[in-house]
């Protein structure tokens, strides 16, 4: 007891949490708060994350990441779980409107297909190569994650799905479209992305 009343009062006075409340940030992991505390030892680290979560400080989410408490941010957190990844696919396209069905789940961008389920949010995961993957073309920094824009959800769809039905394309920026169909050399894509659009101008004329 002695031992962790010392503990306790060192890392209040050193003031650890309170740098990481005072953070943007609402999820970590093991690695980021490695370097949030000046590089210490995993060891170290291993010791004030157990007095933290032990004493609600910090929330375990899954093993190596944590976040402030309950109310982190789910996509944040997305972005998190596997690295290199991004928020993309039906995730976007419904934020943006060109599908209108609602989904629970989260959709990412990885190196890996994969459905993990934390705190009862499913987020699935799909692989893209990895030449894909780690383009920057049409990624979006929304401060804590990355997010597709929503001509890139469009073709990474695309990539994955040889037919698919989109609700609503008038939201998508063509010129961004046909800027980005070289990162997936596939010329199927072209045909469907071609195709898309006649059927999109079609219907606006």
């Amino acid at each position: 007891m002695r031992i962790n009343l010392t503990f306790s009062a060192y890392i209040m006075e050193k003031g650890f949490i309170s740098d990481i409340l005072r953070s943007t940030k609402t999820v970590f992991s093991f690695k980021d708060l490695i370097l949030f505390w000046g590089n210490i030892e995993a060891e170290t680290a291993r010791a004030r994350l157990s007095y933290y979560t032990r004493n609600g400080g910090l929330y375990p989410i899954r093993r190596g990441l944590y976040a402030k408490d309950k109310n982190y941010d789910k996509l944040e957190l997305a972005t998190k779980i596997f690295t290199p990844s991004y928020v993309s696919f039906e995730t976007v396209l419904s934020e943006a409107g060109v599908v209108f069905q609602h989904y629970s789940q989260i959709f990412v961008a990885s190196y890996q297909t994969k459905d993990i389920t934390c705190d009862s949010q499913i987020y699935s995961f799909k692989r893209l190569k990895e030449n894909i993957l780690t383009n920057n073309a049409g990624i979006e920094n929304r401060g804590n994650y990355s997010a597709a824009s929503k001509e890139r959800a469009f073709l990474d769809i695309l990539y994955l799905n040889k037919e698919y039905h989109f609700d609503n394309l008038s939201p998508l920026d063509w010129d961004k479209v046909f800027a980005m169909i070289p990162i997936y050399d596939n010329k199927r894509m072209i045909r469907e992305v071609n195709k898309y659009f006649k059927e999109f101008k079609k219907d606006n004329i």
